[in-house]
């Protein structure tokens, strides 16, 4: 496996020395204020104050601080736009969710396009998050495409929104040099509320039988102090911009480097890039080269170490005193290991060593000609690649409790994928003064090839030999053409009509039948402060009404690559025939589902742009109306076939919502500026369709949980949200204790079983709440974001998890939830809805000072020093650690550190 260690060492020193280049820089203020008064809207770019669809644009002026992926930039900044971070692991990144989910079973998460080239959405193995590749220093801007009028451009792959990305590109001019370097520590934000020594001593002793008790330790130990640390991390960034000879560019390499809080986790990414952006031919060819790399290293933590920390007997001693299992203390049986015992979690880490490396280089030319014999049409060409590689091994120490029954095991694994993309499309503006009305028509071309190549990758241990397998590729292509026309008229009426039309290789069953959708979309808006009525009232500043329809579909489903088309594939070790004394392995057909067709999301919004005096005040209001037809669901199916369940076109969903957004503008002076934004978001998805004729006595099992074999703790029901808790109704006696076994009786038939379960509370909050300040006075800055999510439940697994039976079960002893010892169930009762706990919260997640040092060096430098904290504290009635987990079931959470940063920026 490569190693990128040497050039990981070297950058920070390599940043430094390139910060003694002198340079000059005066003028990007206001070419930046010219970049921001433009929005993307796929295909083109149009005036804010001109936009019909629901569309927010976020600039680098605006982003969060400290952030290491993508997504945390804007994490709380806009309203429909709900991000979470996926662990506290660095390098994890972030989901996120455009306006809720569109799809049960299918990807939901919104389509990245950067610089013009739409993104897998598939990661790479060894990497949480494809995003966490991308140096979130090189990003200019994020415009968040939110309603299908807007995002039909982008068709099949639009119905969960789409996020343009821009990165920041040369200028003409002076050379200037911009050098940024953080310094961070992170810690835990806390424990998991267990039994501490004495505690637990308490517990066995009065609910475990003699044979337990003995085997109860004199030591006094916290196993999750034990597994964690303070993380240390820096981040350095140099970006050079200026032109040479009419070639305006940008360099840029920037080095991040954070430890985990988890012992042994870390993360390092070394990233390069390149914007080119030359004009020809009288400035009647522009051309963009857009370069970026990135070299990445994780080392990944044991699997289920958090879980071990939070279980582990803490009346035992971290060492055993002799040097068996790596001299660590083990639960033994007879003079042998229990297997069934937790393992040791130091020992774990230890015997562990999970790595990879990951190279991506995204890349891409755009040529824009603007005719000469017709300057308003413009030719604009896009060709794209986008690679990534991965390797990365698995190694366990025979040495130690989890290797040792295999006498330790190794594997070495790697992934290839290629994303190649060529856009073509006219583009025609033209001012019609005769009528008042300005044309803007867009149409074009487009195909991209997805290639992805998996050797197989066999575990070799010290007992077994190795398995037998096959290696994995596939290929998708899309094809697709397009069109736009926007018409405004009078500076007043805009109207915009988009459509496209995209074959898609996932849905071909040995014809072109469903191969091909077309989506459509449709809006209008009213700028109302441009009418007479209006337009002499100084107080206000923007007052426009928007309203806007669209189709948009969804390819991105489960059931493999061709889930329509009949194919056979070989079959893997452990499914072969036996031929005499001989196995062989054979072809064995897929089941597939010939009629299988895109996810169909249908949208109506309405939404409200304002300004108030000279924009002090500003915002927008919107509400919408999803539709979601034709969802893809792995249902069960009649007996005959080759298998008893298939991906089927079955279900329907509707969701509706309400978001906005105002900032007040409340002081602004030559020497102080004071900002403050809110964002709001509300919606309410429901299941309408499962299978045909289904009610809610049926539903889909989803959400496992860590408990028994198979458990779920969620279900898809008909009238339901999606992800509902499906639980029964804990009976509680008169001193409000809960009792053991006992449910209420819902159907009142006279029995508890499976038909008294209910559906309670699900993953969708009630509300999204963003707060955000920015104050400037003389050299100082001030700011702070908050976020809000209020009706967040969570099932927390780590007290369901335990029981009385935890101290008296395998002849090992396991530490309980500390709700146990007042619980008192006898068993897990992992279906109680006393585990769905409200986990609203209210979050700070950033607060940053800092100070300009203006002409520190010379007339045109600045040095600003600035001190950030992140998650500073939450505010929640959640008995868990954090109350923010993506799924909403709390098992073994990596949780999110909090963070505590100095930095320095150098501009020349």
């Amino acid at each position: 496996m490569k190693n990128f260690t040497t050039v990981l060492k070297i950058a920070p020193a390599f940043l430094l020395a390139s910060t003694m280049i002198h340079a000059q820089t005066k003028d990007s203020a206001t070419k930046e204020k010219k970049i921001e008064e433009v929005v993307l809207i796929g295909y083109g770019k149009q005036k804010k104050t001109d936009l019909t669809g629901a569309i927010t644009s976020v600039t680098a002026k605006d982003f969060n601080g400290g952030a290491t992926s993508p997504g945390q930039l804007i994490q709380g900044k806009t309203p429909g736009v709900q991000i979470t971070t996926n662990s506290g692991a660095p390098g994890s990144g972030t989901s996120i969710r455009v306006r809720g989910i569109s799809s049960l079973t299918g990807n939901n998460t919104p389509l990245i396009v950067i610089d013009g080239v739409p993104q897998d959405f598939v990661g790479i193995s060894g990497a949480s998050d494809p995003l966490s590749l991308i140096n979130p220093n090189d990003i200019q801007s994020f415009d968040i495409l939110k309603d299908a009028s807007s995002t039909a451009i982008y068709g099949n792959r639009a119905s969960n929104g789409v996020i343009l990305i821009t990165t920041k590109q040369g200028s003409a001019g002076k050379l200037k040099i911009n050098f940024s370097t953080l310094a961070s520590v992170s810690e835990k934000m806390g424990n998991v509320d267990v039994l501490d020594a004495d505690s637990f001593r308490n517990f066995v002793n009065t609910y475990a039988p003699n044979s337990y008790k003995s085997r109860l330790g004199s030591a006094n130990t916290n196993w999750q102090d034990q597994i964690y640390r303070q993380g240390w991390g820096t981040d350095n960034n140099l970006s050079l911009t200026g032109g040479i000879k009419g070639l305006p560019y940008r360099l840029s390499v920037g080095y991040n480097e954070q430890n985990g809080i988890v012992r042994t986790n870390s993360f390092r990414r070394t990233s390069l890039g390149v914007n080119l952006n030359p004009k020809f031919l009288d400035n009647h060819l522009t051309v963009n080269v857009n370069a970026k790399g990135t070299f990445t290293d994780n080392q990944f933590p044991a699997g289920g170490v958090i879980g071990d920390a939070t279980y582990f007997d803490p009346t035992q001693a971290v060492y055993s005193g002799n040097s068996n299992y790596g001299g660590y203390y083990e639960w033994l049986l007879n003079g042998a290991l229990n297997v069934n015992g937790t393992p040791n979690p130091l020992a774990k880490l230890e015997a562990t060593r999970d790595i990879s490396s990951v190279v991506r280089g995204l890349g891409n030319i755009q040529l824009d000609y603007k005719l000469h014999f017709l300057p308003d049409l413009h030719f604009n060409v896009n060709a794209g690649y986008d690679y990534s590689k991965s390797n990365g091994s698995t190694t366990v120490s025979p040495l130690y409790k989890v290797g040792f029954a295999n006498k330790g095991s190794y594997r070495e694994y790697s992934q290839e994928k290629k994303n190649s993309l060529l856009e073509t499309f006219l583009s025609y503006t033209k001012n019609i003064n005769a009528i008042d009305t300005n044309v803007d028509i867009v149409g074009g071309y487009s195909y991209q090839d997805f290639r992805n190549y998996v050797p197989f990758a066999p575990t070799f241990t010290g007992v077994n030999p190795p398995t037998v397998g096959n290696n994995y590729e596939d290929r998708k292509v899309l094809v697709s053409f397009y069109g736009r026309g926007i018409f405004t008229i009078a500076n007043k009426y805009i109207i915009s009509a988009s459509v496209r039309r995209d074959g898609s290789s996932r849905f071909y069953n040995g014809s072109t039948d469903n191969l091909w959708g077309v989506f459509p979309g449709v809006s209008v808006a009213w700028k109302i402060n441009e009418e007479g009525f209006l337009k002499n009232i100084s107080a206000i500043s923007n007052l426009k009404l928007r309203a806007g329809w669209g189709k948009t579909g969804n390819q991105e489903i489960t059931g493999g690559t061709y889930p329509a088309y009949a194919a056979y594939n070989p079959s893997q070790s452990g499914a072969s025939y036996q031929f005499g004394n001989q196995y062989y392995f054979m072809y064995r057909p897929n089941i597939y589902n010939p009629n299988l067709k895109w996810e169909t999301t249908t949208t109506k919004s309405l939404g409200l742009d304002f300004g108030f005096a000279k924009n002090r005040i500003y915002g927008s209001f919107d509400v919408y109306q999803k539709k979601t037809e034709d969802l893809i669901l792995d249902s069960p199916i009649a007996a005959g076939d080759l298998s008893n369940h298939n991906i089927l076109n079955v279900g329907n969903m509707e969701t509706k919502g309400i978001e906005g957004s105002i900032t007040f503008v409340l002081i602004k002076t030559e020497k102080t500026t004071w900002e403050f934004s809110f964002n709001a978001t509300h919606y309410n998805s429901k299941i309408t369709k499962l299978v045909n004729g289904a009610d809610d006595s049926f539903n889909l099992p989803v959400g496992g949980i860590a408990g028994g074999v198979g458990n779920t703790i969620q279900a898809h029901a008909v009238g339901y949200q999606p992800f509902s808790f499906y639980v029964y109704q804990q009976v509680y006696d008169n001193g409000g204790k809960p009792i053991d076994g006992v449910y209420v009786d819902r159907n009142e038939d006279g029995v508890v079983n499976a038909k008294d379960m209910y559906y309670y509370k699900s993953t969708q909050p009630d509300a999204i709440l963003g707060f955000n300040t920015k104050l400037t006075h003389n050299n100082w800055d001030f700011g702070f974001s908050a976020r809000a999510v209020l009706g967040n439940y969570v099932y927390n697994n780590a007290a369901s998890n335990s029981s009385l039976q935890s101290a008296a079960t395998n002849d090992y002893l396991q530490n309980v939830y500390s709700t146990t010892p007042d619980y008192k169930f006898s068993l897990p009762r992992y279906l109680s809805d006393i585990f769905i706990e409200n986990a609203s919260f209210f979050r700070l997640d950033n607060v940053n000072v800092g100070y300009n040092f203006k002409d520190f060096m010379y007339k045109g430098s600045n040095l600003r020093i600035y001190g950030m904290a992140q998650n500073v504290f939450v505010i929640t009635k959640y008995s868990g650690v954090d109350p923010e987990i993506f799924g909403n079931i709390d098992n073994g959470y990596y949780q999110m550190p909090k963070v505590y940063s100095l930095g320095l920026n150098f501009q020349f």
